[in-house]
């Protein structure tokens, strides 16, 4: 299926690495133009030298996403560089594990900033460009706002925050044809999600544990079928998709453990 996304500058949050670098990947395989927004350039640039070794497109730049005005200054230098921007996917975060027993105010607040307000920021001052292309966006959420996974209140109320103003933007943003969707990931290995699971005492059991409740295929989702899902979602073929919450978790979120 031919998506139409080539030459479609995309702006995609923590797009260097795990999910991020997968979609950004799919996206240039896909003709369109990944704009990766990190925090780390050395990051951004190792993936785009990878793109563009490949024969694809790719622009980077750096930005502290918890810092409003690099937000900003993030969106002013993609405008800067291409004139236009044409879809937007906030991706960037991390499951910092600020619990509720043994959290704080601060970790708190912090950790809505790695994860929550940047969402809203890119979106604002993108909007104005987003509202000429018409062009959609796409929030990537987590399992941890509809199943709880324990010790990690921030996160997961980060996530309730995904998907709160993924149909909340759809609604508001009707007037101007610009879908706004979610994917909802439940278990995919990443970098970061290696860490998390080197924290148990015995980290490969954890994981036997974890991929035997994935009902399809019993394995883990990965980072391209996420991706996949990203790029149909900001391409045409979905035109008449908005303010949908869609799982590319093998069922793990919706499936009856029993079955597993």
């Amino acid at each position: 299926m031919e998506l139409e996304l080539k030459n479609k500058v995309i702006i995609v949050t923590g797009g260097a690495k795990g999910i991020g670098e997968g979609i950004t990947n799919i996206l240039a395989k896909e003709g369109a133009i990944p704009v990766i927004v990190g925090r780390s350039e050395e990051d951004n640039l190792v993936t785009l030298r990878k793109i563009e070794a490949a024969g694809g497109k790719c622009f980077q730049v750096l930005a502290e996403l918890t810092n409003e005005s690099e937000c900003k200054n993030a969106v002013d230098a993609v405008v800067k560089q291409f004139g236009r921007i044409d879809g937007l996917v906030n991706n960037a975060g991390v499951n910092d594990g600020v619990g509720l027993e043994h959290g704080s105010y601060e970790k708190f607040i912090l950790s809505l900033h790695r994860n929550l307000l940047h969402y809203y920021l890119l979106a604002h001052y993108a909007l104005p460009w987003l509202k000429q292309s018409k062009g959609p966006i796409v929030n990537i959420s987590s399992k941890t706002a509809e199943t709880g996974q324990g010790g990690t209140s921030a996160y997961a109320a980060a996530n309730g925050g995904r998907n709160a103003l993924t149909r909340e933007w759809a609604v508001e943003l009707l007037p101007y044809s610009i879908r706004v969707n979610a994917i909802i990931v439940a278990e995919c290995y990443t970098p970061l999600y290696e860490s998390w699971i080197k924290t148990f005492a015995e980290p490969e059991e954890k994981l036997k544990k974890i991929v035997s409740k994935i009902p399809f295929e019993t394995r883990m989702t990965t980072a391209e079928e996420i991706a996949n899902m990203v790029a149909f979602l900001l391409s045409e073929r979905s035109s008449h998709t908005t303010g949908q919450l869609i799982h590319v978790d093998g069922g793990y979120v919706h499936l009856d453990r029993a079955i597993s």
